[in-house]
């Protein structure tokens, strides 16, 4: 979606704001010994009350309102009343919603309380990634020289990115042109970043995959070498400055 008039501006923002809220309160929460389907019933609750409704489920009939992925699970993960949160797990939550007609995106992994897992550096990385790479999207910037910048952040902190996994263009849908804005630099992709161009930017930082398989279950991907991913996610305003954050109140 390109912004063109103040009522998109406005809308965007509105469901924006919904799921950046929504993230941020179901990360807070997350409590050991709770099911991640408690988890995602919040989340649901959440949206109905603002009024949206969740985006995987009207697009893809995902099985849940948000996506809930833990420990090695890279992302996509099914809700479920067996799967049961403990102290210092690996959560990522991705929530998207549509509200009036438009669509935002937003997502993060998290430590759950105590770090004994020692992956806390790994969900650093990632947000510390991704605000850099927003940081240097303007109009006119080549799409994959941002994914570079992720890789070669990612590699200087001795990790790996998960090739097949990327951003978004969102706004009228939850997937839009440009599609593919990944994590790494194909020299072959000329596309380039254009003024009021609204896009969910994402990181998937990784310990040891490179690629991401789908499970038997048919939605959840993890690694084709194993190990844990962190992923975190904006949808933002592309500028002449620094893009326009819509999600920021989700305190990544």
């Amino acid at each position: 979606m390109s912004i063109r008039y103040k009522e998109e501006f406005l809308g965007i923002q509105k469901v924006s704001k919904v799921v950046a809220l929504t993230l941020k309160q179901m990360r807070d929460y997350a409590r050991s010994g709770m099911t991640t389907k408690q988890l995602d019933d919040y989340g649901a609750r959440l949206l109905s009350s603002y009024g949206a409704r969740s985006a995987p489920y009207l697009t893809y009939g995902f099985p849940g309102c948000t996506c809930i992925s833990v420990n090695k699970e890279f992302c996509h993960g099914i809700p479920s009343a067996r799967k049961i949160l403990k102290e210092g797990d690996l959560i990522n939550i991705d929530v998207s919603a549509e509200l009036n007609g438009y669509w935002a995106d937003n997502g993060g992994s998290f430590v759950l309380g105590y770090d004994r897992n020692q992956y806390q550096p790994l969900v650093n990385a990632s947000k510390e990634i991704l605000k850099e790479a927003i940081g240097d999207i303007r109009h006119g910037i080549r799409i994959s020289q941002i994914g570079g910048l992720i890789e070669a952040e990612a590699a200087r902190r001795g990790y790996s990115v998960v090739r097949n996994l990327g951003g978004h263009g969102v706004g009228r849908s939850l997937h839009e042109q440009p599609d593919e804005l990944l994590n790494y630099e194909d020299i072959s992709d000329k596309r380039r970043f254009t003024r009021n161009l609204v896009v969910a930017i994402e990181t998937f930082i990784s310990t040891d995959s490179d690629y991401a398989i789908e499970t038997d279950d048919g939605w959840t991907l993890i690694g084709n070498e194993g190990g844990f991913m962190a992923q975190h996610e904006h949808t933002i305003i592309i500028t002449d400055n620094e893009p326009v954050i819509l999600t920021e109140m989700n305190e990544i």
